[in-house]
């Protein structure tokens, strides 16, 4: 049997420990990933409540140091890594920054944007279409967010 992680796996495995920095803060424990061509370009984790922003998701962080490392506002052929589905912010400002694809981790029953609440990438009211699958490293996802609130809640 074949043990090594696949690609998505190790991707998802850092947004993972992105996650966990978050907890740690206090927030909401979402890591975010950008890749291009085999190359880390940007990371994030949720700062919303640190940074008083609130468009901090884990996701627009990863974007904005993308965007930073490339030196352009698009991101074509980059693919975004992050532990939870998206919600409607982050996939809308995916479709601005032209991401190739999202892998997610665990779903989000109230606010995901792909899957769970909404489907935004199944309209054809987007000049952008991001091909788009979640499940990767699913249970480990979710039990970063299901402790985090489990320790909130005592």
């Amino acid at each position: 049997m074949d043990t090594r992680l696949n690609t998505n796996d190790v991707y998802m495995a850092r947004a993972l420990e992105l996650a966990q920095r978050a907890a740690e803060a206090g927030e909401v424990p979402v890591g975010a990933v950008i890749v291009k061509n085999g190359e880390v370009i940007g990371e994030g984790y949720n700062q919303p409540i640190s940074s008083t922003d609130p468009t901090a998701h884990a996701e627009i962080i990863a974007m904005r140091n993308a965007a930073a490392f490339v030196n352009n506002y698009r991101l074509t052929g980059s693919d975004l890594y992050v532990t939870i589905e998206p919600c409607t912010m982050c996939v809308g400002a995916m479709v601005h920054a032209r991401i190739r694809r999202i892998i997610f981790g665990a779903v989000e029953a109230r606010a995901g944007a792909l899957k769970s609440q909404l489907q935004l990438m199944d309209g054809d009211y987007y000049n952008h279409v991001i091909d788009w699958h979640g499940g990767v490293l699913a249970d480990q996802c979710g039990a970063v967010m299901l402790d985090f609130f489990r320790e909130k809640r005592k």
